[in-house]
């Protein structure tokens, strides 16, 4: 196929497990950064401080900013993004997190 042939859209998908060594701190950040977004309406406000009060998760998910992982790549332009956190049972050792096992590939494929 080429150049012309191809579409100029890449999607690119990222997938991270983090441990939360100190969920008190995280709500702390997440509640800062609210309190600084002078756009974020008030009822909008109340709503994100609760969500981020109430779950560790919903405070990493406020903290990432996925526009930041390209806004400095050269020649890109982000043109949608989406994210979402959620707690998990996490065993590093088990076959259960295979980390290609959602695209069907591995290691020795790509």
């Amino acid at each position: 196929m080429s150049a012309e042939e191809t579409s100029r859209f890449v999607r690119l998908r990222v997938e991270l497990v983090v441990e939360v060594e100190d969920g008190d701190e995280l709500t702390k950040a997440a509640l800062r950064r609210i309190a600084e977004d002078p756009e974020l309406p008030d009822a909008e406000r109340t709503h994100a401080e609760g969500a981020v009060t109430e779950d560790t998760a919903e405070a990493l998910a406020y903290l990432v900013d996925p526009f930041s992982l390209v806004g400095g790549v050269p020649g890109v332009e982000l043109q949608q993004a989406s994210w979402a956190s959620e707690r998990i049972d996490y065993d590093p050792d088990s076959p259960d997190w295979d980390l290609y096992e959602e695209d069907g590939g591995d290691d020795e494929d790509e």
